[in-house]
């Protein structure tokens, strides 16, 4: 057992791997046709004015969301390319690519796209809930926290049914695998474990500090903040909602870091658990191959981060 590490790392996971974000580098580990493992390596530029912003309390949760966004998309695009030539061949891959134009502009643009798509579908998630309340419930009773309550529970109605569909397929669930094997890897080094996959393996797939958690606390979060501003009308409610939207992500990531924080104190760890049920439908246990393929991420992640900064 080696010294409790201090570094804290986060990733996500792709299609047939996993991304590892470091100090200074997104690293992502795919596991090929072939059974070898490829890799993307993206540098961080640095970026003085959001490395400030990161470090103000309720902003830097939005900071760090829309950062995820971008480069999880440029990361998960890469992992479908690489999807798509094991499936159809290299020599058909290239054809499609040269077709589209696939550059630097394009990866630029599938970032922007991952923004975009996290924003309208936190807004839908928001909304739709928002008008199912007020067309079923509208008028039965004036109680506004009430009406939050029952909005609240068809959210999370609606996010386990969404949930629980898509990880049907045989696709989303190999994904919900790797999720699982992210999760491991990141518990294992933070208990100072050696990453081989039998160490690996024995640690659990739920993470406190994982987005799936940030998704549930921003439902419950957003209950509490909603019954402090009253509405007269359903217009009024929905554009309270998306001014609020921003307050609410923000106040939902400090309760996850917070819930982080106090996961080995007895009786407070409990504050987490919403987060860790949710998960036990967003990860999946991971075979021996996914953790090995997780841990070579990683290690790459690491490896690249102490060639920037040795110290």
């Amino acid at each position: 057992m080696s010294q409790q590490p201090t570094a804290v790392y986060g990733g996500q996971a792709v299609i047939e791997g996993v991304m590892f974000a470091g100090k200074h580098v997104h690293v992502t580990a795919v596991r090929r046709k072939d059974q070898q493992i490829s890799f993307f390596e993206v540098p961080k530029k640095p970026q003085n004015f959001l490395q400030k912003l990161k470090k103000i309390p309720f902003i830097r949760g939005i900071i760090g969301i829309v950062e995820s966004a971008a480069k999880g998309s440029q990361h998960l695009t890469y992992s479908a390319e690489m999807y798509a030539e094991d499936e159809s061949g290299p020599e058909e891959a290239a054809k499609q690519k040269e077709k589209s134009g696939w550059n630097l502009t394009m990866i630029l643009g599938v970032a922007v796209v991952g923004v975009l798509s996290f924003i309208i579908g936190k807004l839908v998630f928001t909304l739709v809930p928002t008008f199912l309340e007020s067309m079923i419930f509208g008028h039965a009773f004036t109680n506004k926290i009430l009406h939050n309550l029952l909005e609240g529970v068809i959210k999370i109605i609606f996010l386990l049914i969404y949930l629980w569909f898509i990880s049907q397929t045989p696709l989303i669930k190999r994904l919900f695998q790797y999720h699982g094997a992210e999760h491991k890897v990141i518990s294992a080094f933070e208990a100072g474990s050696e990453l081989t996959v039998d160490s690996v393996q024995k640690y659990s797939r739920l993470h406190y500090r994982c987005g799936s958690s940030f998704i549930i606390f921003t439902v419950l979060v957003g209950i509490i903040i909603y019954s402090f501003f009253d509405w007269q009308s359903l217009t009024e409610r929905v554009i309270q909602r998306i001014v609020l939207l921003p307050v609410v992500l923000g106040v939902s990531y400090e309760v996850l870091r917070w819930t982080n924080a106090l996961r080995d104190i007895p009786v407070l760890k409990w504050l987490g658990a919403p987060g860790l049920w949710l998960q036990l439908l967003t990860t999946k246990e991971p075979s021996d191959d996914q953790v090995a393929v997780s841990i070579a991420s990683f290690n790459r992640m690491r490896e690249l981060d102490r060639q920037v900064n040795p110290s």
